[in-house]
């Protein structure tokens, strides 16, 4: 089929054969359908959906559009973690190093924010000098001797997902199972792992709103893992609010340090040991969960953490000074508080619109070529079940010259709060546990 018949079909709610996704992937990848097509695609698989068989071949497909490495002869087990997308979800930039100094091989393929979300290549472009843009053979170095490195897609890994990830952030196609599980599968089975743990995020700041969507699209990432031999587990957990306090690239960076030198808000400490903890167990570095929470506190505490994470920076061109230092991070023109219109307690947080106040800051994008400003962001004040009296920060605004106006901006952040005269009943942070 013709890319417009393909496109057509899609739109009436017909399955394509395995065979043309491949040639519609081959052919977006190569230049030849160009993104109105591709965009337009989306847009049919987001409200019609794919069965199995279509989202096996258009993972495949992404996957095949470039080199699937062999890291076979790297010593010791090679486990990744993803995440669905949260707003403040700085996991990776300590999960990593923590995983590493633990003794798992972390060969970490990520991306860039889309939508309202954050991404872990802008957080770590954050650190002057980081290069998130390795060649292979670097990126299989760094992974056998230092035993983590964090990179974007090259132009030889998984380049149809780099540019369909990029065109999704823009066309409002971000939140579909099958897009998303071809999207992440495809980048992480390029990596050459063995295994993958995955944190798909519930709630009014994720993809995935529903609990019911969130077991479904990790039940779909999880059969096309194990379907190539891969050991998978998955963790269900809260985004209905931002993670720690710190949205924005810059100022998660300096959370990520302060994590790694013991402190840091205690949601992130325990999502980051719990989702660590997960790594060692499947690389099989602890005998039980139990076992292994201890091993990644102990990294914690005795420095090895934060030690690895200064080695990684190191290997890829990062300013380790900025880390010891977090003065030296780029700082945001000036700030500001957003204060409470009432007193009461914090009874609910769209996350969402959080997220979107940070990239109206400029910490994300609206188009595909905008540029990030990793000094801005927002610093949350108040979470879920504090009390606030009015006239109280609900968070501190990091605003730049490129960012919307404070007006627009507090009122996009107070529009966000519900204030109500008794706290909301407390949540688990992680809600289910997909093995």
């Amino acid at each position: 089929m013709r890319a417009y018949e393909i496109i057509q079909a899609k739109r009436d709610g017909r399955a394509i054969p395995p065979a043309d996704v491949a040639a519609l992937v081959d052919g977006f990848t190569r230049g030849e359908i160009p993104d109105y097509q591709m965009a337009a695609f989306c847009m049919a698989v987001f409200f019609r959906g794919m069965e199995d068989a279509e989202v096996r071949a258009l993972t495949d497909a992404m996957l095949r559009s470039g080199d699937v490495l062999d890291l076979s002869d790297v010593p010791g087990a090679k486990i990744d973690k993803h995440s669905t997308g949260g707003v403040g979800d700085k996991v990776s930039l300590a999960l990593a190093p923590l995983a590493a100094a633990c003794g798992v091989k972390v060969p970490m393929i990520s991306g860039r924010g889309l939508g309202h979300t954050g991404g872990t290549l802008d957080k770590l472009e954050a650190i002057p000098g980081f290069r998130v843009d390795l060649p292979v053979e670097r990126f299989r170095a760094l992974v056998r001797d230092v035993g983590a490195c964090l990179v974007g897609q090259t132009a030889r890994l998984a380049p149809a997902d780099k540019k369909l990830y990029a065109l999704r952030d823009v066309t409002a196609t971000v939140e579909s199972i099958p897009l998303i599980a071809g999207s992440i599968m495809s980048k992480k089975l390029a990596e050459g792992i063995d295994g993958l743990v995955l944190d798909v995020k519930v709630g009014s700041g994720a993809f995935m709103k529903s609990l019911d969507d969130a077991r479904a699209l990790a039940r779909t990432l999880a059969a096309i893992g194990r379907g190539m031999g891969k050991r998978v587990t998955a963790l269900l957990t809260r985004m209905d609010e931002p993670l720690g306090r710190a949205v924005g690239n810059a100022l998660e960076v300096v959370e990520t340090i302060e994590l790694l030198r013991g402190g840091g808000p205690a949601d992130l400490r325990a999502l980051t040991i719990e989702l660590t903890a997960e790594m060692l167990l499947l690389a099989g570095v602890a005998k039980d969960l139990a076992a292994a929470r201890v091993a990644v506190e102990r990294a914690i505490a005795d420095g090895r953490g934060l030690a690895k994470l200064e080695q990684i920076v190191a290997a890829q061109g990062g300013d380790v000074a900025a880390l010891r230092d977090p003065a030296r991070l780029p700082r945001a023109a000036g700030t500001y508080p957003v204060p409470a219109p009432a007193s009461g307690f914090v009874a609910a947080i769209d996350t969402q619109a959080i997220g979107l106040a940070a990239v109206a800051l400029g910490a994300g994008r609206a188009r595909v070529e905008d540029a990030v400003d990793p000094a801005v962001g927002l610093v949350v004040e108040k979470k879920l079940g504090d009390r606030v009296s009015a006239g109280e920060p609900l968070c501190l605004v990091h605003h730049g010259p490129r960012s919307e106006p404070r007006e627009a901006i507090a009122a996009r952040v107070a529009r966000a709060y519900r204030i109500e005269a008794t706290p909301p009943p407390a949540r688990p942070l992680v809600l289910e546990r997909m093995a």
